[in-house]
């Protein structure tokens, strides 16, 4: 006779009744359960009071680089864009969509900004310093002889910071960087850029916010427009040099002209000075009409080639403010707590009934 094959599937009137035991043995612990959830009510009211609130700055600008979005392969790549048709036009900048998103996060960029001087309570001071002061760490700086004395100017040299200068403020830079700082270009086929800055400080978020902006935007003119400034200043000191060397030939020729005055005509041997002169002059007007053209058009290309970055909305005090609120923190708490003595004395129960097997 075969034997009964074991089936380890489980019923559904057995599963209703594990639920039911689960339920009324929950239902016996009400008390510690409840009991749980006040106190975690009462945790999360006292985080709400405790919790500062968040003040947020938003800017948000728009940028214009008429070399590259003028063109027939500009108007093309619009028109297949407008239809849904993406050809990935643009994309040899390094300025282009998200690599400029990322400049506002480099850590150059936000030192430089650190560095930028601010007035706070009559006093100029670095956005560094104030950091510094709003976090209160130069109070537990005052028995370390090693940070005591660190300071950090406005506008300093990045080349005279020390080794401590280097790590503070890397650590800065990694806490504004992961919660506080947010660039984000809303559309890709928008070229609007909108910048967050959010910390416990409303001036330092406003302050921020706007230095950041500045450092950023005159790196990126002066590096879209560099090759094209570097041409127009060779061109000028070209032109400058032609031009001296021309005024220096035209006197030339009127210190020769006055050397053979009243000069018998059988000798023109001493007629050729003035002659070379002549020539020198000629030379000269010539080379310096061509340069003269080429800086202007130079300074046209300068001005082609220099984007336009124009600010949409800047932050206005008062800024939006986040706060931690008190029927947030009562829910929350409660919820949390009680739901993790929940777990707890599912956990205990199953431990108790493995280990009476």
């Amino acid at each position: 006779m075969e034997k009964p094959i074991p089936n380890d599937e489980i019923s559904l009137k057995e599963l209703l009744q594990k639920v039911k035991e689960w339920y009324v043995y929950l239902l016996s612990k009400w008390k510690i359960i409840v009991l749980a959830g006040i106190v975690g009510a009462a945790l999360g009211l006292t985080y709400s009071f405790i919790k500062k609130p968040i003040y947020t700055a938003t800017l948000t600008f728009a940028l214009e680089d008429e070399k590259s979005s003028g063109g027939g392969l500009g108007g093309a790549l619009g028109l297949a864009s407008s239809f849904g048709i993406d050809l990935g036009g643009g994309g040899g900048s390094i300025f282009s969509g998200s690599n400029l998103t990322e400049l506002f996060k480099s850590r150059t960029m936000v030192e430089q900004t650190l560095l930028t001087p601010v007035t706070v309570n009559g006093k100029v001071i670095s956005l560094a310093e104030m950091y510094i002061q709003l976090n209160k760490w130069r109070e537990s700086w005052n028995d370390n002889p090693k940070y005591s004395k660190i300071q950090f100017l406005p506008d300093t040299k990045r080349k005279y910071f020390t080794r401590v200068h280097d790590s503070i403020l890397g650590v800065i830079y990694q806490n504004l960087s992961q919660t506080s700082l947010s660039v984000a270009q809303k559309d890709k086929k928008i070229s609007i850029i909108s910048m967050d800055v959010a910390s416990t400080n409303e001036l330092f978020s406003l302050y921020f916010c706007e230095a950041l902006a500045r450092q950023v935007g005159r790196f990126y003119v002066d590096t879209k427009s560099k090759k094209a400034r570097m041409n127009m200043e060779i061109l000028e000191r070209q032109t400058d040099s032609i031009r001296a060397e021309l005024n220096g030939a035209i006197t030339g020729v009127a210190v020769a002209n006055d050397n053979t005055f009243m000069l018998n005509p059988a000798l023109n041997v001493r007629r050729a000075p003035s002659a070379r002169r002549q020539v020198d002059v000629q030379a000269n007007t010539a080379i310096l009409t061509e340069l003269v053209k080429q800086t202007e058009l130079a300074k046209v290309t300068l001005r082609k080639e220099t984007p336009l970055i124009q600010v949409i909305d800047r932050p206005i005090l008062p800024l939006p403010k986040e706060r931690f609120g008190k029927a947030k923190g009562l829910v929350m708490g409660g919820f949390l707590v009680g739901f993790l003595m929940v777990f707890g004395l599912i956990v205990r129960r199953l431990l108790k009934q493995m280990t009476s097997l």
